[in-house]
């Protein structure tokens, strides 16, 4: 009995610790549902942080591409001044994205909540 006891305490602290490290995670950025982020578009910096394949196969118009592998060093010719907008293919990589730029000082941080794969608005893609 005891035993149980001690697994079931171990297994809710996992899960507390998930939890608030999701919310510190949160912190760094803002999630906007797609009707919310398509609204700004046009006066943000809008960034696609997948590979530049994924990219070109289909991304948001007006999305400058910054594969999260080049990240660091590309996230200074972000304005400071201007909001950036980030997205990817599921939300995973903007959280990252954010926590960096907010390390660098950049504040006004928003992502696309679920990523591009659950995006319905328009997307451009390269012709080949």
């Amino acid at each position: 009995m005891e035993n149980w006891m001690i697994i079931l305490l171990a297994a809710v602290i996992v899960i507390l610790l998930l939890v608030l490290n999701g919310y510190r995670n949160m912190r760094n950025v803002k999630a906007l549902p797609e009707e919310e982020f398509k609204k700004e578009l046009r006066r943000v910096q809008l960034i696609d942080l997948r590979e530049k394949e994924k990219y070109e196969h289909g991304h948001i118009m007006g999305a400058r591409n910054i594969p999260m592998m080049n990240f660091s060093m590309k996230m200074n010719s972000l304005r400071k001044d201007q909001p950036i907008y980030l997205y990817d293919h599921n939300g995973r990589l903007s959280v990252r994205a954010a926590k960096m730029l907010k390390k660098k000082g950049y504040s006004d941080i928003y992502m696309l909540k679920n990523g591009i794969s659950k995006w319905t608005g328009k997307i451009k893609s390269k012709s080949k």
